[in-house]
């Protein structure tokens, strides 16, 4: 039979050999890189351990309060008496270069602004409860963006990118910080949309396992249904289990000894570990039936429109007093909540009302129990809405300029910082970038934004890119 022209007709010289076989001596020179960088890493069963910030830092936990959709902030925290004027007038300056839909004139607010507190801090008759914690909102009115749709501008908001997936800033924060409670997730979301960006919102993408955040339920699940999925094993007891994830962890390790470190599977074994935990501390931490009537009706638990987001909020603080470092919760729902294309004034009506008791009532029990001081609560969308008129009644999408509030955390309370136009359309006074607010997050809780870095791909990366500046004015 014919020699295989694939195969050599003469012995191969060492030479020959080297030149045939070259990538596969490339690829065990890159498997002996990547085991190196490996190597370096943090053993995964230390990894949500508290770690030292870069800094002294002025808050230790964040909770996010994320308004899918996008609020209009010319309705809620930043007033426009120009609007009010010109209602139904062309908007005087040039229009954005890209916009997500046909807007034409300018639309006044049908909501009246008022000044709250020893600081005479202006907010909408949309928060009146909210309205009452005035001067512990730091108000920065000058946000801006770069993508005009929801899943691009929610990515932003969540990961610093809307075009790539990246982890999310709560991973980002717990990869950096660890967490204080080994029983719990060190990053968990509560009821989040899986729409625009859906669990990439959350991810850690390319960071270790450990940092993705853990879902509570989602957004069209009542939150009083919300669970952690398979929290409870009903076919063995804990103490078998136990046994089975000794044994597994021990020919776990015999592998590792044999192949050297591979963080994929020291993350699964730490999951595990951490799933195993979780079985006693997360019923506990959601068992809301421990709170008194008095705390339970402070965030609106009692009255069917504010239930669902007050049970979502209570969660979250009683997540943040177990030391979770990171919190999100949602308000969304299958309309994409704040979207007011048309019915402005319904739409958002009916959204504050949802969330303005339980808002101001975890402002104040924070305070109460003296967490507001170090955590940071961060209230907002991913983008706002034009001062014209989309249709006969609502607002189109707004990334040019909008506002969100910080609140604790080392911010200074009673602060209004940055602006908009006299209309609400564009950021102009000490505008501040998506970026920017990344920055100034990680400056809050102790860390250089440009020395969070993890390589990846041949280069380092991390949460703001090549850009972002911190916003020292914001500190107190």
């Amino acid at each position: 039979m014919k020699p295989s022209s694939f195969l050599p007709t003469a012995p191969l010289t060492r030479r020959s050999l080297l030149q045939r076989a070259a990538g596969g001596f490339g690829y065990l020179a890159l498997a002996g890189l990547l085991g190196d960088e490996q190597a370096k890493a943090a053993p995964v069963e230390r990894a949500l351990e508290p770690k030292a910030p870069n800094f002294a830092p002025r808050a230790k936990r964040v909770l996010f309060l994320f308004m899918k959709g996008g609020p209009s902030h010319v309705d809620t925290f930043d007033p426009k008496p120009l609007l009010d004027r010109d209602d139904g007038k062309p908007y005087p300056f040039e229009m954005p270069r890209v916009t997500f839909a046909k807007t034409t004139t300018l639309l006044k607010s049908p909501w009246k602004f008022r000044q709250y507190g020893q600081s005479g801090l202006p907010v909408s008759e949309l928060f009146p409860n909210v309205a009452q914690r005035a001067d512990d909102l730091c108000v920065v009115r000058s946000l801006y963006g770069t993508n005009p749709a929801h899943g691009g501008a929610a990515l932003k908001l969540h990961t610093g990118s809307d075009t790539q997936v990246r982890p999310s800033m709560g991973s980002w924060t717990v990869y950096g910080l660890g967490t204080e409670n080994q029983n719990l997730p060190g990053f968990i979301t509560i009821c989040p949309t899986l729409a625009h960006g859906g669990v990439n919102n959350w991810g850690a993408a390319f960071l270790p396992a450990h940092c993705q955040g853990t879902p509570i339920g989602n957004a069209a699940i009542p939150s009083d249904q919300a669970a952690v999925k398979h929290i409870s094993n009903t076919r063995i007891d804990q103490s078998l289990q136990r046994r089975q994830l000794d044994r597994l962890a021990e020919m776990n390790r015999e592998h590792l000894a044999l192949t050297g470190p591979d963080l994929a599977l020291e993350g699964r074994i730490n999951s595990f570990e951490l799933a195993f935990r979780m079985q006693m501390a997360m019923p506990d931490a959601q068992d809301l039936g421990q709170e008194s009537e008095a705390t339970r009706k402070l965030y609106g638990l009692e009255n069917p429109v504010t239930a669902n987001f007050g049970r979502q909020c209570l969660m979250a603080r009683r997540f943040l007093e177990r030391g979770v470092r990171f919190v999100q919760v949602t308000h969304s729902d299958s309309e994409v909540q704040w979207d007011q294309h048309s019915n402005l004034y319904k739409g958002h009506s009916k959204n504050a009302a949802e969330v303005d008791k339980p808002i101001a009532g975890l402002l104040q029990d924070l305070k109460l129990r003296g967490l507001l001081d170090d955590t940071l609560v961060i209230w907002g969308g991913e983008f706002g809405r034009t001062p014209t008129a989309q249709g006969k009644d609502g607002r189109d999408h707004n990334p040019e300029g909008f506002t969100m509030w910080l609140a604790g955390g080392g911010v200074k309370g009673g602060l209004a910082y940055g602006a908009t136009d006299d209309y609400g359309y564009f950021a102009v006074n000490d505008k501040v970038h998506i970026h920017d607010l990344h920055a100034t997050i990680l400056a809050l809780l102790g860390i250089n934004h440009e020395k969070l870095t993890y390589k990846y791909a041949g280069r380092d990366f991390r949460l703001t890119d090549v850009e972002g500046r911190v916003v020292s004015d914001l500190f107190a």
